[in-house]
């Protein structure tokens, strides 16, 4: 399943674009795909579309079914995967014909969710009892539930952290820095990997806006013209740890040459010191050092080094929301799916990942966390879609590979500029746009 998942983390938060010629979906009837009181009383038969192929694939999801039958004996489930999700279900949004649940694609703007999606209740309601309900927030109601969250930090093999003399987790940049050169000098490791090939790992780096500060609001307050490269902004501590491992020669030597799947057995084997990936990957890395031999506690996970009133912070965000389509003919089955599929049937523990129940405990591969109290910091999205706005109108990419690897390329020596420069051009760009798009 690898890259299907490892992909799933990096479109946590992709800027939005408005779905071309949306106008084949028509306008949403309105109706509230209400949570079903009775049961026994639901029926009709769902599709389900989901970038999972490897679930559908080997079985897992018609298990998933089966267990749903045995709340909602009279509903027919029925699963799709699809490999290129994003693509092809954008395409199919052009039309009414895009299954009775779906994964919010990241491609339809969040303004235009109430044409294409039920709204499933009022999001004073949901909030209630469902983390990351604003992500799919417009006029007051809700949209999509999270299949589950993911929290943001460094992958690691702990073993080999050991191995280098470091037992304990670095609190600002430069201590991290000073742990990577001590891997670099003590054993045969490459002391951080970047992914840069691949180029979605490069996005994962902006989930942690909001761990530096712990700010559950750092991602609402760049929208406008505020110069988020500037110094002592969060993206500007992020990038610029960034900018560093490569420059002071921790990375791979040739960044155009990363394969994440090869990654992962690196990793596990010790031979990969760390690598930044939210929480999801963590069972992924485990299932591969015990492959490799290896025991699943050589496997830790990390907050981002940096501290607040001397802890530190991780943010949590959104994986994949569930919704209804708007021109679903059995909306109270398709209600009924999400809701189980969230609450009742264990995916999100099984995953190793933050449940989207607000109630629910914290899953096992987050316990070094919650052992050493990070706090956990439930990122705001209520200003999304201004920012993603001003991010497509200034063409930086924040939730896109791109800029982010024209700074790798800076730091190692591709490509001509400093940091400094960097940094300007793009608070540059950000700025002019936030004075038209995001006004």
């Amino acid at each position: 399943m690898g890259k299907t998942k490892a992909l799933t983390g990096a479109l946590l938060a992709v800027a939005t674009l408005t779905v071309a010629g949306c106008s084949g979906g028509g306008a949403a009837t309105g109706e509230i795909a209400a949570a079903p009181a009775d049961p026994a009383g639901v029926s009709g038969e769902i599709k389900v579309l989901t970038h999972r192929t490897d679930l559908v694939q080997d079985g897992t999801l018609k298990r998933y079914a089966a267990d749903f039958n045995k709340v909602y004996p009279k509903v027919k489930v029925t699963f799709e995967g699809i490999t290129d999700y994003e693509g092809e279900v954008k395409i199919r949004m052009n039309t009414k014909t895009y299954g009775d649940v779906l994964m919010i694609p990241a491609a339809v703007a969040k303004n235009d969710y109430p044409s294409f999606f039920a709204p499933l209740g009022p999001a004073a309601e949901l909030a209630r009892k469902y983390r990351f309900s604003d992500k799919t927030e417009v006029d007051g109601k809700v949209y999509g539930i999270a299949q589950f969250g993911t929290a943001n930090g460094f992958v690691y093999n702990k073993s080999l952290w050991r191995k280098a003399g470091i037992t304990t987790w670095p609190r600002t940049p430069q201590e991290f820095l000073a742990a990577l050169r001590t891997i670099g000098d003590r054993t045969d490791a490459v002391p951080y990997y970047t992914n840069f090939k691949d180029g979605w790992p490069m996005v994962q780096w902006t989930s942690n806006v909001g761990s530096v500060t712990c700010d559950a609001k750092a991602t609402d307050k760049l929208a406008g013209p505020v110069s988020p490269w500037k110094a002592g902004g969060e993206l500007h501590t992020i990038d610029t740890l960034v900018h560093d491992i490569v420059k002071q020669g921790l990375a791979e030597k040739d960044p155009t040459t990363t394969n994440w799947e090869t990654s992962k057995a690196l990793l596990a084997e010790g031979k990969i010191g760390s690598m930044m990936l939210g929480s999801w990957s963590i069972t992924q890395m485990r299932a591969a050092a015990k492959q490799a031999g290896g025991s699943a506690e050589d496997i830790g996970f990390m907050p981002f080094p940096a501290q607040k009133d001397g802890a530190f912070c991780a943010t949590l965000v959104s994986d994949y929301q569930q919704a209804v389509s708007a021109h679903s003919e059995n909306k109270p089955a398709a209600r009924a799916w999400i809701d189980w599929f969230t609450e009742k049937s264990g995916y999100s523990e099984r995953e190793g990942a933050v449940p989207a129940v607000k109630a629910a405990p914290m899953p096992a591969t987050l316990k070094d966390f919650v052992d050493n109290d990070v706090t956990f910091v439930e990122r705001s999205e209520a200003e999304t879609a201004v920012v993603n706005e001003i991010d497509n109108a200034a063409e930086i990419g924040l939730n896109k590979p791109d800029y982010r690897q024209k700074l790798i390329d800076t730091a190692r020596g591709a490509q001509d500029g400093s940091l400094q420069d960097f940094f300007a051009d793009l608070n540059k760009k950000w700025d002019e746009a936030a004075r038209t798009a995001g006004s």
